[in-house]
């Protein structure tokens, strides 16, 4: 699988909104990161990266990682390794010995959900739940259609729907400037795709996807609550899956889920409904900090500590 957030499209939103970008490959590894702040000062972050075919590359890649950091005065690296020679349930030891220590929480998800479109989109439909197949195929009699998007003005349709939603279950979605950034850079570049499901003309569900070059990535979507019980926002995922599946991609990433011995998760709900589109569970190491200034890294993690007590 290629990782999005290690494209050169996201490269390119990256500096499009003003952060500075890394990118370097070698044999076996690449990586693309971004400077970032935080209390500690200047970070070097590689979203699910590095990516390495073998632990020797991922020594080379976080070689030139600390050196990025050296030259850029960052305190530390944080990376979320996706390197073939260790599994995710004993990288915690691998990146232990590096020097590397657990991140204070994973930036991104742990655990991923993912649908393999290998074979007949057929195949893809065989091992959802039969409702999802049932409202793919009839919601069309309810007069329901569905289209996609490259048009960055149409992220509109999405953000209303966000605000909505955020109002009914009392979350916060992304800013509506950074989506429309996001909009912006990706979508006229194919890179991003908005679905928009639409009642008799008037949109009711909407769905923004990233694609790399073998994954496409479901990364926000959000309805509207007047017309809830069409459950329109299951076929509009289905059709994001049969598109991606017409363009050749390999896998669809339906991105965070819960762990299964956590059924009190705040994400138990979303597992559920991305779960009923058949598919596997793909497990990460998570997000670690690799120190490179130890003094102000050290005293960083002392000051939040503090903060956590005192709350």
């Amino acid at each position: 699988m290629e990782y999005f957030l290690q494209t050169p499209a996201w490269a390119s939103f990256q500096r499009s909104i003003g952060r500075t970008v890394h990118e370097e490959s070698g044999p076996g590894w690449r990586f693309l990161a971004v400077e970032e702040r935080n209390p500690a000062g200047k970070v070097i972050y590689t979203p699910y990266g590095p990516v390495a075919d073998s632990l020797e590359a991922f020594d080379e890649a976080v070689a030139a990682l600390v050196a990025i950091a050296r030259r850029s005065k960052a305190v530390f690296v944080r990376m979320e390794p996706v390197t073939a020679g260790f599994e995710a349930a004993d990288a915690g030891a691998v990146l232990r010995e590096r020097g590397m220590v657990p991140a204070p929480s994973n930036q991104q998800p742990e655990l991923s959900w993912i649908v393999d479109l290998d074979g007949d989109f057929k195949d893809v439909l065989a091992g959802m739940k039969p409702t999802n197949r049932n409202l793919y195929r009839n919601i069309h009699k309810k007069g329901v259609t569905f289209r996609s998007s490259q048009d960055p003005e149409e992220i509109e349709v999405l953000l209303n729907f966000l605000h909505m939603t955020a109002a009914r279950n009392g979350f916060k979605p992304q800013s509506d400037d950074y989506l429309r950034s996001v909009a912006r850079s990706l979508m006229p570049a194919g890179a991003g795709t908005l679905f928009i499901a639409e009642l008799e003309g008037e949109p009711i569900a909407a769905a923004l996807a990233y694609d790399s070059a073998d994954t496409r990535t479901y990364a926000h979507a959000a309805l509207d609550d007047t017309h809830r019980k069409l459950s329109a926002g299951i076929p509009l995922l289905v059709t994001l899956m049969a598109d991606a599946k017409e363009k050749g991609l390999k896998h669809v990433d339906l991105w965070g889920v819960a762990p299964e011995d956590e059924p009190d998760h705040k994400w138990a709900g979303f597992t559920a409904f991305k779960k009923s589109f058949g598919g596997r569970e793909m497990a990460y190491p998570g997000t670690w900090d690799l120190p490179v200034n130890k003094f102000r890294y050290g005293a960083y993690q002392l000051a939040r500590k503090l903060r956590e007590k005192l709350r």
